[in-house]
């Protein structure tokens, strides 16, 4: 049983604003108080919600997405700001060398949430993105660690028992498609979730993969509780234990939500 913002842009959409204006940007405020005229882009910015807290204070953003039909979406949303200039809106792989050429260092802010999950060669991406960040820039992450309860994002499924049930997507591959083949899934979602085996990162792997790429971590916070499943589901965010975030490995059973900020290494 998928939830319904799955199916309902606009309650997706409105979700996204509230999630990113009481939690995301009062995170990235820490290391940046005064966000007016800040230089931001989304990657993966599906319909601008996580933006439009952004674009609220002064920003100018830019929101880059692979589908056009999400980019149309966040236009139907965010018209106003497109109009006014002060949003751009893109359906573009931020590989293109046109992309590259036109925004080489001009971001103050790169945020990916709920993005770094889905991409593949996370150690290339993240160190691509330097090329992409101004003398102040910092990038923000937020992902749930690959091994909590729904790191697979099996809560898309339309079975309400396999929406439900945690740490399926722990299982042996085979097992695990046989699964969700045997629940009656679409192609789709099964590929969508197989492919997602491949690209969960969990919170020890997305370290190393900042200091390798030379950055600094400069601010995180751990959540048991999602804040994004107040929104869902009616639970309030919770941080993580302190107890807990020490446990290597461990605490990504147990942490559903992981909030980063880095910036490149200084030069010694």
């Amino acid at each position: 049983m998928s939830l319904p913002q799955h199916s309902d842009a606009t309650l997706r959409y409105q979700q996204q604003v509230e999630n990113s204006r009481n939690y995301v940007l009062p995170f990235i405020a820490q290391e940046f108080p005064d966000m007016n005229g800040l230089r931001v882009m989304e990657i993966g910015c599906g319909e601008g919600g996580v933006l439009t807290p952004f674009l609220e204070k002064g920003c100018h953003c830019v929101g880059v997405d692979l589908f056009p039909e999400r980019i149309a979406l966040a236009t139907g949303f965010l018209g106003d700001y497109v109009n006014n200039g002060q949003l751009q809106l893109i359906a573009k792989n931020i590989y293109d060398v046109d992309f590259f050429g036109e925004f080489q260092h001009a971001f103050d802010l790169i945020i990916l949430k709920d993005a770094i999950e889905h991409i593949p060669e996370q150690d290339k991406l993240v160190a691509y993105l330097k090329n992409l960040l101004s003398p102040r820039g910092q990038v923000y992450f937020g992902f749930p660690p690959w091994y909590m309860p729904h790191g697979g994002h099996q809560q898309i499924c339309q079975s309400k028992v396999l929406s439900f049930l945690p740490y399926i997507h722990l299982l042996p591959r085979p097992l695990y498609r046989g699964l969700l083949k045997a629940f009656g899934e679409h192609e789709g979602t099964v590929r969508e979730l197989m492919e997602l085996v491949d690209t969960g990162i969990s919170i020890e792997r997305f370290e190393k993969v900042v200091k390798a790429a030379g950055f600094d971590i400069t601010q995180r916070k751990y959540y048991l509780i999602n804040p994004i499943y107040k929104y869902k589901f009616k639970l309030q965010p919770r941080e993580q234990f302190g107890w807990m975030k020490g446990i290597p490995f461990v605490r990504n059973f147990f942490t559903t939500c992981m909030y980063y900020m880095i910036r490149p290494e200084a030069e010694r």
